[in-house]
């Protein structure tokens, strides 16, 4: 038997991914279906701190579902960190009568909804949260997938097949550097998708003779006269690998850092299709009466587990892709490294 509800609170908070657009706007229609109000509340918990919110309705969320970013905005909230900003944040929360808040984004974000749970409790007060991955990094332990990876793994993939054009025409080296500060998960598609000639991920420890330099040879050895090298940006910096590579090899590498174009652009099927599974599976809960849940995909299904174990849980990271990688790019025949 579904818990009545009354208000909820929907917001966006840390680094913007692909999709998060969809999933506001399958929380607050299906919201709506359910007959609970919701309340979208701008620039993530900086915003539930200083009252910026605002009513949504079906309208709202219309046209949506195909932008990049988030219509409610995000930023990083310092003062929500502490004991006192959540306080803040809580009176908010009473104020509006909210039931359960659906947070959207990433480790950061869910660890925020838990410690505001917790504390409302402290004080009498019954708040349920709901956690929704949405990473472009897809780092998140209890998730074999975040909204957003797709789209920037194709931003990707787009951009660094334009390169390769160029690159061939003038028979170069490019050194691409993607996003990935702590995980090598978008490196390493990418990589396999563009046919690099090496791909350095964070999880992998970075040795240039053999990781570089030496695929780089096998490479022209077997007749190729451009390569392709992709980076994490948490396993090196391309500027400085390009460095080395034009120091200890003699080529003249270009180097391009794709950096924020991986956030943008419109979402994909995938995106679009798990950000709306999911933002209607956080309502469900919530309705049901099971707050402190994290929704998640596991083996192609969309589940919710509890917040606090879900934040303990690791992702193993598939380094049989690397091991496949490396096979597609053995160079010990003539090809033309891709």
């Amino acid at each position: 038997m579904e818990k009545q509800v009354k208000r909820i609170g929907v917001l966006t908070s840390g680094g913007d991914a692909p999709g998060m657009n969809a999933a506001v706007r399958a929380v607050v229609r299906t919201a709506i279906c359910k007959g609970v109000e919701c309340v979208g509340i701008r620039r993530g918990w900086n915003g539930l701190i200083n009252s910026d919110f605002f009513p949504m309705n079906a309208g709202s969320v219309s046209h949506i579902i195909d932008k990049g970013g988030t219509i409610l905005y995000t930023a990083r909230s310092e003062e929500f960190r502490e004991p006192s900003g959540r306080a803040k944040a809580l009176d908010v929360c009473k104020l509006l009568g909210l039931d359960g808040l659906v947070a959207i984004g990433g480790d950061g974000t869910f660890r925020g909804a838990l410690a505001l749970s917790r504390q409302a409790a402290e004080a009498g007060h019954s708040l349920q949260v709901v956690g929704i991955p949405a990473t472009i990094d897809n780092d998140i332990g209890c998730s074999h997938y975040t909204i957003g990876f797709d789209t920037a793994c194709n931003t990707a993939v787009e951009c660094i097949d334009k390169l390769r054009d160029t690159m061939q025409s003038h028979e170069r080296c490019s050194v691409v550097e993607v996003m990935g500060r702590h995980a090598g998960y978008l490196a390493l598609y990418v990589g396999i998708a563009v046919g690099a000639t090496a791909v350095l991920i964070p999880e992998r420890s970075v040795d240039f003779e053999r990781d570089i330099a030496e695929k780089i040879r096998r490479a022209r050895l077997a007749g190729t006269t451009h390569f392709m090298v992709v980076v994490a940006e948490g396993a090196g910096s391309a500027v400085e690998i390009g460095n080395r590579i034009r120091e200890e090899i003699g080529l003249d590498p270009r180097v391009t850092v794709l950096g924020h174009i991986q956030r943008g652009g419109s979402p994909t099927a995938r995106d679009r299709e798990t950000a709306s599974r999911m933002g209607y599976e956080a309502v469900t809960v919530l309705t049901a009466g099971r707050g402190n849940r994290i929704i998640a995909t596991q083996d192609g299904r969309i589940v919710d587990l509890d917040m606090e174990e879900a934040l303990q849980m690791k992702k193993s990271f598939p380094m049989d892709r690397y091991q496949i990688l490396e096979a597609l790019t053995s160079t010990g025949s003539r090809s033309e490294g891709d």
